[in-house]
């Protein structure tokens, strides 16, 4: 069992935000294993996310991102449910980081539950003729529809996108780490993203 020490629980708390004392918990848990300890505190804090999902979020900031060409902008109002969050660095950073998402990934719609019925319907559509049209068997074509859609999601969806500093995380996963370091809930209310010529 590695040392538990004020220099490891320091460096816990620099490397993921939480507190100390869940800091120290979670080496402890781990036999002093600071990366075991890094996976621990993730699980356990996008589990207290999905809780705080629920929770009204009435306060926030408006965040931009203007490219350097001066050629791409974005506005997002981006919420969290006090002023105090809404004033922290981590919070600010949330909401930039997001915005220069939106500048590159361009997506039309926040979540899953925008997009309607009618575009998801013309959508499954030509999937389902473009299968068929590939010669798929029938009995996959619906499987392959729906993996489909999938990326049509990941296409025009922000919360669904791999987040531009890391594809292997989605733009939700970013929000919800972020909801576990600061313990309340954080929704992107709206965008908007302004290019010249388009």
């Amino acid at each position: 069992m590695a040392e538990i020490n004020v220099k490891t629980i320091t460096e816990l708390r620099e490397r993921t935000g939480v507190g100390m004392m869940d800091c120290k918990k979670a080496l402890v848990e781990c036999g002093g294993d600071v990366e075991k300890a890094i996976d621990l505190l993730r699980k356990k804090g996008l589990a207290t996310a999905a809780k705080k999902a629920t929770r009204a979020a009435e306060e926030g900031i408006i965040a931009s991102y203007i490219h350097h060409n001066g050629k791409v902008g974005v506005l997002v109002e981006l919420k969290c449910e006090t002023d105090f969050v809404a004033r922290t660095d981590q919070f600010k950073q949330l909401g930039t980081e997001i915005a220069m998402h939106i500048a590159w990934a361009n997506p039309t719609y926040i979540s899953k539950d925008e997009v309607n019925q009618e575009e998801l319907d013309r959508e499954a559509a030509v999937e389902k003729e473009r299968a068929k049209a590939e010669g798929k068997p029938e009995a996959v074509v619906e499987k392959i529809v729906q993996g489909r859609l999938a990326k049509f999601y990941e296409r025009v969806c922000l919360l669904e996108q791999p987040f531009i500093r890391d594809d292997s995380k989605k733009v939700r996963d970013v929000i919800a780490e972020t909801v576990a370091k600061v313990g309340e809930n954080i929704v992107v209310a709206k965008f908007a993203r302004m290019a010249i010529g388009e």
